[in-house]
């Protein structure tokens, strides 16, 4: 098991942007090594996947591409989700996840073995 801490949530108006970062306190972990994911929870729907980061390679749902980009910086043990050109349809609490067994493809949580707390993103009209 892996403690995620996620932060950077907040309100925001459609157009906007936030960055969410997603960190694992224990410097000693290979943070690299894992795959970490974003997925987001909106009310009343099931969980969604966002992207994910994987051997330097990123992923993204049709969603939000072109809209999100996945940032890593291992020094730091963090990842970041930017998050550009918000819709009020991409208001929910986002999960940053980690796991060595997920694989690109794999949206639905499998491969994830570690999960955040979540942060809360609403986005105004």
């Amino acid at each position: 098991q892996v403690q995620l801490v996620e932060s950077g949530g907040g309100l925001v108006q459609t157009g906007g942007s936030l960055r969410l970062s997603c960190v694992a306190p224990d410097r000693r972990l290979p943070f690299s090594s894992y795959a970490i994911g974003w997925f987001r929870k909106a009310p009343g729907k099931e969980r969604e996947f966002a992207g994910a980061i994987r051997m330097g390679r990123t992923y993204y749902a049709d969603s939000v591409k072109g809209r999100f980009t996945i940032v890593s910086d291992w020094g730091k043990n963090t990842v970041y989700l930017q998050m550009n050109n918000l819709e009020p349809a991409d208001t929910a609490v986002y999960y940053c996840a980690a796991g060595l067994l997920w694989l690109p493809g794999k949206e639905d949580g499998e491969g994830f073995s570690s999960w955040g707390q979540g942060t809360q993103v609403i986005v105004s009209s």
